[in-house]
This record gives structure tokens, sequence and C-alpha cells, in this order.
């Protein structure tokens, strides 16, 4: 499994972004792909969550409301729309997959993962 993260840069407090984590080596109906971020001086943090099949998603409670995290399954691709971003979002965003199940917050139970990309919000 190959994940390529991108769409990230530098951008203003109150902007809207898209990132994009293109997947390939396997189908993916019975997984599920998050998106973390890691900021600097801090642990890997899960942001959102979304099954493969039936595009069910979950957010930490920092982007609920602001962020959409959503599929393209004809493209393998999964997208991360983040609008009203914040200084508190920079970071560097990973994309990662693993099988569908419980504790889909929890990094650890993640299998595969991208190689991230950074994000910047200016104040």
């Amino acid at each position: 499994v190959q994940l390529q993260a991108s769409g990230g840069g530098l951008v203003q407090a109150g902007d809207s972004r898209r990132l994009s984590c293109a997947a390939s080596g396997r189908t993916f109906s019975n997984y599920v792909m998050g998106w973390f971020r890691q900021a600097p001086g801090k642990e890997r943090e899960f942001v959102a969550a979304i099954t493969w099949s039936a595009g069910t998603s979950y957010y930490a409670d920092s982007v609920k409301g602001r962020f959409t995290i959503s599929r393209d399954n004809a493209k393998n691709t999964m997208y991360l729309q983040m609008n009203n971003l914040k200084p508190e979002d920079t970071a560097v965003y990973y994309c990662a997959v693993r099988r569908a199940g419980t504790y889909l917050s929890t990094l650890t139970t993640y299998d595969y993962w991208g190689q991230g990309t950074q994000v910047t919000v200016s104040s």
C-alpha cells in the first residue's frame, strides 16, 4: 500500500485549503482512512477518519465544524477540506490507512502512512 499526501502550503488565518491523499496497492472496501497531524514539539494527533465503503466520518473536537473528510472511491483518493484555518492548525498532516474496526482515532492502529504535507497558517 502506498499513500501520497499533497496540498499543503502557507495560508493565512481564516483561509481554506484542501489536502489530498492518493492511495494505491490494494482495494480498500473494508478499510478506514484517516488524517493525523503533528505540530512542532507535539505528538501526532488524530484529525479525522472515514470508512471507505460507507463514507462514515469521524472528527477530532478541535476541527469539528471546520474540516470535512471525504473520499472518491473511483480515484482511490481521500480529501480533507479545511476551512477557517487557525494558527494552531499549523502542522505536518499525514494520511494513514487501516482495516475497519474500533479505536479509529488511535494512531498505532493504522498500518500504512503517507509522507506528510506541511500546512502553515499565519496569523
